[in-house]
């Protein structure tokens, strides 16, 4: 795409970013999993409460899907496996983010043409390592030695550097955005306004926070683009933005990508009467202190061309799960794993007596057949035939033009 076809408005940029989304939904019904939660939402709001366990009233992430898991690094470079995506974050029922979960990987056993048994097999692990984060041994649960098909991401995480994030995200390692599929030109006020938000003491200080970088380090902006990814981010507002810290030759550690997305209206059910955040931006960041601390203490809430945004510093070791496909082998691994991961964010929130009473409520029963609970069984059952039903109409309205 050449830089002067580039779309450079909101209204040159929305019908190409909905066509593109639409495209990547038609792929699979794993992608149209991830990328349409309102259907999600909507079997919620039809769902009657006496159906699933009611949990204490916590922070939520909200669209609990695999892709929004992941390694993530802390300011010292320590990674581990918590959840990487707060846009719908919310205080809710955590039952939620599990049965969100569960539909999601039970998506990719179908598409990894895995029997039915086998699903239900999954989802009895997900709930063992889900309710094992809240039990009296949770202090034990080992999530250090995640399953091959997460532990190769993971591994992966921990070796990158600058140069392989830069590769991957920026195609080379010159300081610029290249102008293209990926990222879009700006307009002259999206220019000025990205300056002015990094002159900006506690914005600034993002890329300074890593011990890597000097507390007081100089920051320059050097090149920023409209950044095109993410179902979620159609018609938003959503920008990389490329830093210099240090001043002098530009190089590795010197440099930060920003990523800056729009916060919207959370469209996650929320427990009645929680106080949360009125401003979408802080709503995501005080959720992600709670349930994902080493993405929460590298994020800010700001004001960009008068909407809320939330920014953040892409590190090297930030990489999204790609569990689209399994093995029958690793299938019950994995759902146990991430269940483990998701349980253990829900449970910091909570003290020994709700974590106690949660864990009962979940219905989790030992035994050697299979007994995954009823609510989360039916749970699965029926958003698996909606989704199934919304995915071929989706395919059929995109093969037609409509």
């Amino acid at each position: 795409m050449a830089k002067t076809a580039a779309p450079t408005t909101a209204r040159q940029r929305l019908p190409i970013l909905a066509e593109r989304r639409n495209l990547k939904m038609a792929r699979s019904a794993h992608a149209y999993v991830r990328g349409n939660t309102a259907r999600f939402y909507k079997w919620l709001d039809e769902t009657s409460v006496s159906a699933l366990p009611q949990g204490p009233a916590i922070w939520i992430c909200g669209d609990c899907h695999t892709g929004n898991l992941g390694p993530v690094a802390n300011a010292d470079g320590k990674v581990e496996v918590q959840i990487r995506d707060l846009d719908q974050t919310v205080i809710g029922n955590p039952a939620h983010d599990v049965i969100r979960l569960a539909l999601s990987l039970a998506t990719a056993a179908r598409g990894s043409d895995l029997p039915g048994v086998t699903t239900l097999r999954m989802m009895e692990a997900l709930i063992m390592g889900y309710s094992a984060a809240f039990g009296r041994r949770a202090a034990r649960l080992d999530l250090s030695k995640p399953p091959p098909p997460v532990r190769v991401a993971v591994r992966q995480a921990v070796r990158r550097t600058w140069r392989e994030l830069a590769r991957e995200r920026i195609v080379d390692t010159e300081p610029t955005l290249p102008i293209g599929k990926r990222f879009w030109p700006l307009a002259k006020g999206e220019q000025k306004a990205l300056g002015a938000l990094f002159r900006e003491d506690d914005i600034a200080g993002l890329a300074t926070c890593l011990r890597s970088r000097p507390d007081e380090g100089t920051v320059r902006l050097l090149d920023a683009a409209y950044w095109v990814k993410g179902c979620s981010s159609l018609g938003r507002l959503r920008y990389a933005v490329l830093l210099d810290v240090n001043g002098g030759t530009v190089e590795g550690d010197d440099l930060c990508l920003m990523d800056i997305k729009e916060g919207v209206t959370a469209a996650a059910p929320r427990v009645q009467g929680a106080q949360m955040p009125r401003d979408p931006a802080a709503r995501v960041v005080e959720g992600a202190r709670h349930l994902s601390p080493f993405l929460g203490e590298r994020m800010r809430a700001a004001r960009l061309l008068g909407k809320p945004v939330v920014v953040r510093e892409l590190l090297p070791q930030d990489l999204k799960l790609d569990i689209e496909h399994l093995s029958r082998g690793d299938a019950m691994d994995v759902a146990g794993y991430l269940g483990a991961v998701v349980g253990k964010a829900h449970a910091r929130q909570l003290d020994a007596g709700d974590r106690k009473a949660w864990r009962s409520a979940l219905q989790v029963r030992r035994s050697r057949s299979l007994d995954a609970p009823a609510w989360l069984w039916n749970s699965v059952v029926e958003l698996i035939a909606s989704h199934e039903v919304g995915y071929l109409e989706h395919c059929r309205r995109y093969a037609t033009g409509r």
